[in-house]
């Protein structure tokens, strides 16, 4: 019986010894988190014929992150350093180059970026997972049409016709516009495509704002996947 007891108070110490150093908190298993933004989508400047790809992500205190395209490969990476390691970082938006499409040919940059499901995966600065996607697809708007910028007063208004599919040369898929953006110096709006008719009014306040001469501004046509397209316009103020 004495040689059982000290076998049962040696295999205790070496649980002990095993298992002892590590705090209840270390047990429990790391948290994933869930990055509460995480877009990956085209721009495309029908004015300027030019296209590009953006990434907007926010979340809780990251200190790094990386994306990973549906090929498993990874398109980027970013890890804070030195206060920014300590406290994290929040949101990151980033513009990718916006290619001229009559210098880098369309199908060549479309290639570049397949489409699919963009992984965002990161640590946060408590060694937490966080982790989010990114529908990526190449439904890509035209652009808004027949574009007019009339003042009426101290008002100006801005409308355009609705867009109803891709630009001409762009991959033939099927378009779904759920909204319109205008953006005139520091005024901005985002309306639903539904509104009839397709018309914003810039307030007196912000018109004053504006220097005279000619001032220039933006339409965008936002489609279901997250792809935008510009159109440029321009005005004369008195």
């Amino acid at each position: 019986m004495r040689h059982a007891r000290m076998l049962t108070c040696s295999l205790a110490a070496l649980v002990v010894l095993i298992v002892g150093v590590t705090t209840p908190e270390a047990w429990a298993a790391k948290k994933k988190l869930e990055l509460e933004i995480s877009r990956i989508y085209w721009e495309y400047n029908s004015s300027a014929n030019d296209l590009g790809v953006h990434v907007s992500l926010d979340g809780e205190d990251w200190r790094k992150l990386k994306i990973i395209n549906p090929a498993g490969r990874t398109i980027f990476e970013v890890e804070g350093h030195g206060p920014y390691r300590l406290l994290g970082l929040t949101e990151l938006f980033f513009e990718g180059a916006e290619p001229n499409l009559d210098d880098f040919p369309l199908e060549n940059l479309l290639a570049r970026f397949p489409e699919g499901e963009y992984r965002f995966t990161g640590r946060t600065v408590d060694g937490d997972a966080i982790a989010g996607t990114g529908q990526f697809t190449h439904a890509i708007p035209a652009g808004p049409t027949h574009v007019v910028a009339a003042l009426n007063g101290t008002s100006l208004v801005i409308s355009w016709n609705p867009v109803t599919g891709p630009p001409d040369g762009f991959p033939d898929l099927p378009i779904t516009i759920v909204g319109y953006q205008v953006i005139v110096g520091s005024f901005q709006v985002t309306i639903p495509a539904t509104t009839t008719p397709l018309q914003v009014t810039v307030p007196p306040e912000f018109v004053a704002s504006l220097p005279g001469g000619q001032n220039l501004f933006e339409v965008l046509a936002i489609e279901a996947g997250g792809n935008q397209t510009i159109t440029e316009g321009s005005f004369t103020k008195p």
